[in-house]
Formats: structure tokens, C-alpha cells, sequence
């Protein structure tokens, strides 16, 4: 029988593990404490670099925003405001377009318990015929998993193969990855990351090729990844989910703790 989260408990704890959590993500990147806010940052400007906690109000909201800006500017970096949907002053999304950062799509905060998902029968079905799970390994098939990323959402992902490759070069033991393989053609790609001393192993990147969507490919890629957080200890799983896969997760249990936008600013972005 599928057990209800008791969400604002598990939202406090997510806020304190994860989105407050300091310790080395094997990529390379190093967090720290810039007054209120919380920020990710990597030497070279490889990887992810970023905002991802804050304390602010609407007196010190617009100071800690060009203390950011003016840090990553002088290292002429592009970085991510990542801003949750509880996040203050109310208006902080606004203030962040003023000052030339640009809104991505927004995604669903999702949480499950790990054990339900790792049991369930919708996340053990039969593979459709000719497809293998395959479990990355080494740089040629960080490769093939952001081949699928790029074929699915468009975008150049270097960056980030250059963050999954360091990761599993440093620390294997934090990440997991893996793609479905039709013959020799990746179709279905997604990775887990277990964050050492948390509740949490956080799940990412899930994409599927469009002529394969429908067969319970993305089903088996979090089932797979559940039974290996379950492996781990972990109590929960965590996707930052886009409206298109929100629907699959609510059915495998997961539900939405809150919403999350991400903010980008490009070195030269004009204000406003």
C-alpha cells in the first residue's frame, strides 16, 4: 500500500541535505557560503555553476543579486539562479529578469519513497524487443548518454559531459548513469546521483529519443535507478521534473513538493 509523504517534513529535510549541502559532488565544483546565499562554482568555468540556496528579503534581495552577478562577471561565467517557488522576497524572479537573467522552463520539485518505487511493478515490466539496460562506465559512454540528452533537448551539452566525465573519473561511487541501448543506438539515457550523509539520491537527466517514447523505457530507467538508491540506504528519490514527465512520476508515486525555475545570466546579457 502506497504511503503518503508527510511533505512538509520532507521539504525541510530536502532544504537542509540537499539544497544547503556543501560537500564535494566528485565534478570537480566547490560550494560556499557568499553571506546569504549558497553558491557552486568550478575552476576553468567547466560544469555547473550556480545559485542554489538563499536567505534573503526585500531589503537585502537586490545587493546579494549584483554581489553574484559581479563575481561571476569578473570571471567571465555564465551561472544558474536556481529558485525555488518558496523562495524570498516573493518578487525574486522579477528582480533576477531586471538584471538581464533569463527564465528557463519550469520544472516540479517530485519526491517518492525509495522502497515503493524500487517495488513497483510499473518500474519492472518487460524491456521492449532488442533493448539492454547498459551501465556507464567510462568516457565513451558518458558519450552515448549525452548523445541521447542532446538528441532529445536540443542543446549543446559540453559542459555537462565534461562535469559527468570528471565526476566518474573522481568519485564513481556518488553517480550512477546508464542507457537503454536498441542494437548499437542509445534511445534512453538518465543518471542518479547518491549524495553522501542524506536521505536523498537525486534523479536526473531522463530523456527519451521521440520514436521510443510510449514503451516504458523512462519506467525502467527509474525503476532501475530506485533499486540502486534502495541498494544504498536511501530514503527517497528526488527528480526536478519537466511537465512532460511529471504525469509518469505521479503515477509511480512521486508527488510535487514545490516548483523550480531556473535563472540564467550570460556574461554581456543586457539589463531588463
Amino acid at each position: 500500500m502506497r504511503v503518503a509523504l508527510d511533505r512538509a517534513r520532507v521539504l525541510a529535510d530536502y532544504d537542509a541535505q540537499i539544497r544547503r549541502n556543501t560537500r564535494a559532488d566528485g565534478t570537480g565544483a566547490r560550494a560556499e557560503q557568499a553571506g546569504p546565499v549558497l553558491r557552486w562554482t568550478t575552476e576553468g568555468g567547466e560544469g555547473w555553476s550556480g545559485i542554489v540556496w538563499s536567505d534573503l528579503d526585500a531589503a537585502t534581495a537586490d545587493r546579494a543579486i549584483a554581489d553574484q552577478v559581479g563575481f561571476f562577471a569578473a570571471r567571465g561565467e555564465p551561472f544558474e539562479w536556481k529558485l525555488f517557488s518558496y523562495d524570498q522576497p516573493p518578487d525574486l524572479g522579477e528582480r533576477l529578469l531586471a538584471v538581464g537573467f533569463a527564465a528557463e522552463d519550469e520544472e516540479s520539485v517530485m519526491v517518492a519513497d525509495t522502497a515503493q518505487v524500487a517495488a513497483s511493478r510499473a518500474t519492472q515490466g518487460p524491456l521492449p524487443d532488442g533493448v539492454r539496460l547498459v551501465r556507464i562506465t567510462d568516457e565513451a559512454g558518458v558519450a552515448r548518454l549525452i548523445e541521447v540528452h542532446e538528441r532529445v533537448f536540443g542543446a549543446d551539452q559540453t559542459r555537462l559531459r565534461q562535469s559527468l566525465a570528471a565526476q566518474l573519473r573522481r568519485s564513481p561511487e556518488i553517480t550512477a548513469m546508464v542507457v537503454a541501448m536498441a542494437g548499437d543506438e542509445p534511445v534512453c539515457s538518465a543518471r542518479a546521483e547518491f549524495s553522501p550523509g542524506t536521505d536523498f539520491a537525486s534523479l536526473w537527466g531522463g530523456g527519451t529519443l521521440p520514436s521510443w517514447r510510449g514503451r516504458g523505457l523512462y519506467r525502467a530507467l527509474v525503476g532501475y535507478r530506485a533499486r540502486l538508491a534502495a541498494e544504498r540506504g536511501y530514503r527517497y528519490l528526488e527528480v526536478d521534473a519537466s511537465p512532460d514527465s511529471r504525469p509518469i512520476l505521479e503515477r509511480l508515486g512521486f508527488e510535487c513538493l514545490a516548483r523550480t525555475t531556473p535563472y540564467v545570466w550570460i556574461p554581456g546579457a543586457p539589463a531588463g
